[in-house]
């Protein structure tokens, strides 16, 4: 690989449940529709990438199972190098999706494969964290190999983008080597929960060496935070079906931008059309568009190139 996208991160099964409205505590309510996909929010955003046309390669673990078999088939269809796939003799990870009729979600993971991704295993891949353009990482990967992974990245200054879910404690080393943070408000304030406003806590990103905050907020839009300046863009309104994965279809569509090339405005714009799109859709990866499919969308709305 040679300067394209490097994703390294969780790659699941998704088990999906439709329900009118989700259960309290204690209670049974009854289900309108179950469905297995694969999901992972790494191989989700390897495949948001791939699906819109960059050179993406994927480094994850997975089951020698039958979940396994899935998900790598499902990143291959998409174009997605799987080539340093670790297939291991332990569970493929899950996701249990609960998904409410106006699109909200409730996920419970279970990482199984996962947290095998261990950072003397990122060594053997020290070649394709040098080569690689950028890195797009997640949180669902144990902390210490997302440290390994970024100490590398920063050895060969390859950009990095990090996408903070889940929520985990991240030390100075690491926020200091990462170009662009992804996360939602929920995120954010989970990161600083002292801190009282949205600026207050992009802020101590930025002073802990965050280079640049990309914070995404739903209905509301996005709002670019760096050093000497706060820039704001809007949001692309559609009639939610499932929003479970428009986080990382966003990271895959700004990622797929900047290793286009393109400014941030149009990486963001593009990023928030993608995300977009994928609402209307059930499903994790198979909600995941196309370039074909974000042109034509673009086109219905009248929306900015």
């Amino acid at each position: 690989m040679s300067g394209g996208i490097l994703v390294i991160g969780s790659m699941n099964m998704d088990l999906v449940v439709q329900t009118k409205n989700f259960p309290e505590k204690g209670e049974t309510v009854v289900g309108k529709n179950f469905a297995q996909a694969p999901g992972g929010k790494g191989a989700n955003q390897a495949l948001a990438a791939a699906k819109l046309g960059s050179e993406v390669k994927f480094i994850g673990a997975c089951g020698n199972d039958y979940f396994g078999e899935e998900v790598v088939d499902s990143l291959k269809a998409g174009g997605v190098n799987t080539e340093d796939v670790h297939r291991l003799d332990v569970s493929t990870g899950i996701a249990n999706i609960t998904v409410e009729e106006d699109g909200d979600n409730r996920i419970i993971i279970v990482p199984g494969a996962n947290n095998q991704l261990r950072p003397e295993v990122i060594a053997k891949h020290e070649n394709e964290i040098k080569e690689a353009e950028l890195i797009l990482l997640q949180l669902e990967i144990p902390i210490e190999t997302i440290e390994e992974i970024i100490d590398l990245a920063a050895q060969y200054e390859t950009k990095v983008l990090l996408d903070p879910a889940p929520v985990k404690d991240l030390t100075a080393e690491i926020y200091s080597n990462v170009d662009y943070l992804l996360p939602n408000e929920g995120e954010l304030e989970s990161l600083f929960p002292n801190l009282e406003s949205r600026g207050a806590r992009a802020n101590k990103l930025l002073e802990l060496g965050v280079d640049k905050v990309l914070l995404t907020k739903g209905k509301q839009g996005i709002t670019l935070y760096s050093t000497d300046k706060i820039k704001n863009y809007g949001a692309v309104t559609v009639d939610a079906v499932d929003t479970t994965a428009a986080g990382d279809a966003f990271a895959g569509g700004f990622a797929h931008g900047l290793q286009q090339g393109w400014s941030e405005k149009e990486a963001i714009n593009f990023a928030s059309q993608v995300a977009a799109l994928s609402v209307t859709k059930e499903g994790a990866q198979p909600s995941l568009p196309t370039t074909k499919e974000v042109r034509k969308f673009k086109q219905q709305r009248g929306l900015e190139e």
